[in-house]
């Protein structure tokens, strides 16, 4: 059977579009500290981020029975620590805005779906890309399921009118191929971003990127397949 015209394009946004490794890792240390913790290497956060701030959480503090009150007062601490450092060192990776730029004027619809919370995820594609480049643009919020779960995905490719297949779903890590997988969706991992090839591999991902200019290359092969 054959593969459907890709017309939509979920990206992932941290790892994905942006690297935004050190700002999380400078501003979760900060909170480690606050509560009396050592702080991690930042290398050690890409194999911490990726599952939403609770997980984050519970992978950074060490050998902490979490009640219900140190979640609180932790994930409010974290939360204040990360609005003043989100954008420090925060960027697109080099060829990103092209790519979304090329995307666009060749008609695709693109998102981005995240497990970063809401609020700083949509500021974080205001700040770094041009308005209206990708909508929706979805975070981690109360009516919706963190990855991998596919209900976010299948519901941005309701509202394009798509169908999943139609549609390519980037990210970097295992939990962004799962998403894809599980959702029927394209599945296409980035090199560039937190975890490793074998991993995104092993988790689904039909291929790999090692520069954002290969996704348009990989459009355009899977096009003329179609033709």
């Amino acid at each position: 059977m054959a593969t459907q015209t890709i017309k939509g394009i979920i990206f992932d946004l941290d790892g994905t579009l942006i690297d935004s490794l050190a700002d999380i890792a400078t501003a979760a240390n900060s909170v480690l500290e606050k509560f009396g913790f050592q702080p991690h290497p930042v290398e050690a956060y890409k194999t911490f981020v990726g599952d939403g701030v609770n997980v984050l959480m519970e992978r950074i503090v060490p050998g902490q029975e979490i009640t219900d009150e140190f979640r609180m007062k932790f994930l409010m601490a974290w939360k204040d620590a990360y609005a003043v450092q989100w954008k420090i060192q925060t960027r697109p990776y080099d060829g990103i805005p092209e790519v979304v730029a090329g995307l666009k004027e060749g008609g695709f619809k693109i998102g981005v779906l995240s497990n970063k919370p809401q609020e700083f995820t949509q500021a974080c594609v205001a700040e770094f890309f041009q308005s209206g480049d990708m909508d929706p643009v979805w975070g981690l919020c109360d009516d919706r399921p963190k990855k991998p779960d596919p209900k976010g995905a299948l519901a941005m490719a309701a509202a394009w009118k798509l169908k999943p297949e139609e549609i390519l779903y980037i990210g970097d890590t295992n939990t962004d191929m799962q998403t894809a997988v599980i959702a029927g969706m394209w599945p296409l991992g980035v090199s560039w971003g937190f975890r490793p090839r074998t991993e995104l591999e092993s988790c689904g991902a039909k291929a790999v990127v090692d520069h954002p200019s290969e996704i348009l290359s990989l459009l355009g092969r899977l096009s003329k397949q179609q033709s």
